[in-house]
């Protein structure tokens, strides 16, 4: 597979409460804007937020989708999480079973 097709797949990062997981995590695949997402229910995050170092146990979720999908995901995390700033960070992939990618595009082409 050309390393162009393949930087069109990317892997997201998601942070959520806990409590908010796996209603987030269903509705992006139901709505086809993810093809899969693993869920690390608990995870300990430190940041910066109103002037403070803050501390919450959180989960991660990790979502395959495409560099097309991308916009929609973040509309529908933006419009739909919790949190005031939610985290959505897309990494783009170099590399990776052809036919792995392949079924991310067809499972997000909706």
């Amino acid at each position: 597979m050309a390393k162009e097709q393949a930087g069109s797949i990317r892997i997201v990062f998601i942070t959520t409460p806990r409590d908010e997981a796996n209603k987030i995590a269903r509705e992006l695949v139901e709505r086809r804007l993810a093809a899969c997402i693993n869920l690390a229910p608990r995870i300990e995050s430190y940041f910066w937020w109103d002037e403070a170092v803050q501390h919450d146990e959180e989960a991660l979720l990790i979502a395959k989708t495409t560099q097309e999908r991308m916009p929609a995901l973040m509309d529908w995390i933006s419009e739909n999480h919790p949190y005031d700033l939610p985290e959505v960070i897309g990494v783009p992939l170099t590399e990776g079973l052809p036919e792995y990618f392949a079924w991310i595009r067809k499972e997000t082409e909706g």
